[in-house]
C-alpha cells in the first residue's frame, strides 16, 4: 500500500468506529536526550548503555533525538499528522533524580509545560508512568528484585499525578513489565544486565505490585484521567504437535504472558504444569495482599503486540526476541522461525492475523474481567537510510500498519472473531526514528525519520499514509454528523 491508495486509505477509515483513537507512541530515554540536564539523575539505563558492548555498535543515548529541547517541533510534526493522542513516558531520574525524598520540580516542569502544549495543539496526552529508565540508586539498592522499590515506585506516581493529573486523559502505570523482567533481570541483554534465568520471577512481582501500588496513588490523588497498564502479548504457538513442545509453549506462555496479566485481571498467578513447577517457585510464596493490591479495578487495558512466537523443546543458539543472550542458550527449549512470514528489521514475522487470534484468547483467557483495551503500541523497523537525501519512501511499514490496524478493527467488528472486546484505539510505535535500547540506532520504527548526526526531521511515507487515514476518518465523521 501506498501514500496514493486513496480507495484503500477510505475503506480503512470507514472501518473506524465513533470515538476510536488514533495515536502514536514513545519513550522518554528513546527520545530525550539531555540526560543530565535540570537536575535529571542517572537511571539503570544510562550505567547499562556505558558497559562496553552493552550496546551495538556503542551508540549512546545520551542525545538521541533530542526531544527534551526539540518537543515543540515534535508536537508540530504530530499536530500535522493528524492524531488523537500521544502515549508518551515521563522520565522517573528527571522527576525524582534519587528515586526517593526530594522531587525535582524543573524535571516536572518540563513534563508539565508538555502537557500543556499537547492539550493546545488538540492532543490528548497518555502518560505512561515507568518505560523501564529505573533511577540508578534505586537499582544500586536492588531495583525490582525488592519491595522497596514498588513502594518508591508508588511515591513517585503521586508525585506526578500530583502536578498533572488535572490534565491527563489516560494513565499507563507500567510498560511491558515483562520487557524488563526477562530481557533485563533474566536474559541480561536489557538494563541492568541481570543474567537471573527463573530467579528474575521477584522482578516480575514487584513491579506488579508498584503498578497496583501506583493505581492506588493515582485514585487517591483524584486523577480525571482513566488509569491502566500496558503489557506486551504474544500468542505462543508449538512448533509440533510433540508433547514436550507444547508443555514447552505452555511455560513459556506463562512467563511471556499470564504471569502479567493473570495478577492484574484475575487476581492470582497462573498455575504452572506441573514438570515445569520448579521454574516458577519464586511465585508460590507470594503473600495473598500482594495479590489483592495488584487486582486493582482499571478503565483500560494496553496490549503491545508485534509478533507471535513459536516454541521447541531442545536447548537453542540463545535467539531471543530481540538480541542474543548466552543463558537463553542453557533453557531446555528455544525460539523457531515462522517461515511463511516476512520479517522486518529484527527479524520479527509479520503476522497481522495472529493480532486478531490475540484478542480472542484475551476474551476467552479473562471474559467479563477484561475491560476495554487499547492497542497502546504496534508498528515495525527496516532498513532505511541514515541520511534523507530526498523523500523516505517505506512501503513495508505502511502495508504493516495498514494490515494490523485492519485486522485489529475485523477482529472487533460485529461478526469478527474478537466481536465481544471492546477496542479504544491504536498507537503506532513510534512517531521518531530513536535510540532502539540494546540495538542503538541501528532499528528505525518512526513514522519521521530523524538524522542522528544532524537531528532533523523528514516525514516518511508512512507518516503521509497514517495522516490521509485520520483526514479520510474525520471526514467521514463530519458527514456522518
Amino acid at each position: 500500500m501506498t501514500v496514493q491508495d486513496a480507495a484503500e486509505v477510505e475503506d480503512l477509515a470507514g472501518r473506524i468506529r465513533p470515538g476510536f483513537t488514533l495515536g502514536v507512541a514513545a519513550a522518554a530515554f528513546q527520545i530525550e536526550g539531555a540526560l543530565t540536564a535540570d537536575g535529571r539523575g542517572p537511571s539503570s539505563w544510562d550505567a547499562f548503555a556505558e558497559k562496553p558492548g552493552a550496546i551495538l555498535d556503542g551508540h549512546s543515548p545520551a542525545i538521541a533525538c533530542d526531544h527534551y529541547n526539540r518537543s515543540e517541533e515534535d508536537i508540530a510534526l504530530m499536530r500535522e499528522l493528524g492524531v488523537d493522542s500521544y502515549r508518551f513516558s515521563l522520565s522517573w531520574p528527571r522527576i525524582q533524580p534519587a528515586g526517593k525524598g526530594p522531587v525535582n520540580q524543573q524535571g516536572l516542569d518540563f513534563y508539565d509545560r508538555l502537557v500543556d502544549k499537547l492539550l493546545n495543539a488538540g492532543i490528548s496526552p497518555m502518560v505512561t508512568l515507568y518505560h523501564w529508565d529505573t533511577p540508578l540508586p534505586l537499582e544500586h539498592d536492588g531495583g525490582w528484585l525488592i519491595r522497596a522499590t514498588a513502594e518508591r515506585f508508588a511515591e513517585y506516581a503521586a508525585a506526578a499525578a500530583g502536578r498533572l493529573g488535572d490534565r491527563v486523559a489516560q494513565w499507563v502505570t507500567l510498560n511491558e513489565p515483562v520487557s524488563v523482567a526477562l530481557q533485563g533481570y533474566a536474559l541480561g541483554v536489557h538494563a541492568p544486565g541481570r543474567r537471573l534465568l527463573f530467579d528474575a520471577l521477584p522482578a516480575a512481582h514487584h513491579q506488579l505490585l508498584g503498578h497496583g501500588l501506583a493505581v492506588q496513588a493515582l485514585r487517591a490523588a483524584k486523577v480525571v484521567g482513566t488509569i491502566g497498564v500496558a503489557n506486551m502479548h504474544s500468542p505462543v504457538r508449538p512448533a509440533s504437535k510433540r508433547l514436550r513442545d507444547g508443555l514447552m509453549a505452555k511455560a513459556f506462555d506463562l512467563i511471556l504472558n499470564r504471569v502479567y496479566a493473570d495478577p492484574i485481571l484475575l487476581g492470582r498467578y497462573p498455575k504452572p504444569p506441573l514438570p515445569v513447577k520448579p521454574w516458577f517457585r519464586a511465585l508460590g510464596k507470594v503473600p495473598e495482599k500482594d495479590l489483592k493490591t495488584i487486582h486493582q479495578p482499571l478503565d483500560f487495558y494496553g496490549v503491545n503486540y508485534y509478533y507471535p512466537a513459536k516454541v521447541a523443546s531442545g536447548q537453542g543458539d540463545g535467539t531471543t526476541l530481540t538480541i542474543n543472550s548466552e543463558v537463553m542458550a542453557k533453557l531446555p527449549f528455544h525460539l523457531a522461525d515462522f517461515p511463511e512470514y516476512e520479517t522486518t528489521g529484527f527479524g520479527w514475522p509479520v503476522a497481522p492475523e495472529h493480532l486478531g487470534f490475540l484478542l480472542r484468547e484475551l476474551k476467552d483467557r479473562y471474559g467479563e474481567s477484561l475491560p476495554p483495551l487499547f492497542i497502546t503500541e504496534s508498528g515495525a523497523s527496516f532498513p532505511e537510510p541514515e541520511h534523507a537525501t530526498g523523500p523516505v519512501h517505506d512501503p513495508d511499514r505502511i502495508s504493516y500498519l495498514a494490515s494490523h490496524l485492519g485486522q485489529a478493527l475485523r477482529a472487533t467488528a460485529p461478526g469478527g472473531i474478537a466481536h465481544d472486546v471492546e477496542l479504544l484505539g491504536y498507537y503506532v510505535w513510534t512517531l521518531l526514528d530513536n535510540f532502539e535500547w540494546a540495538a542503538g540506532y541501528s532499528q528505525r520504527f518512526g513514522l519521521v525519520h530523524v538524522d542522528f548526526d544532524t537531528l532533523e526531521r523528514t516525514p516518511k511515507d508512512s507518516f503521509y499514509w497514517y495522516q490521509s487515514l485520520s483526514r479520510a476518518r474525520r471526514i467521514r465523521r463530519d458527514r456522518e454528523l
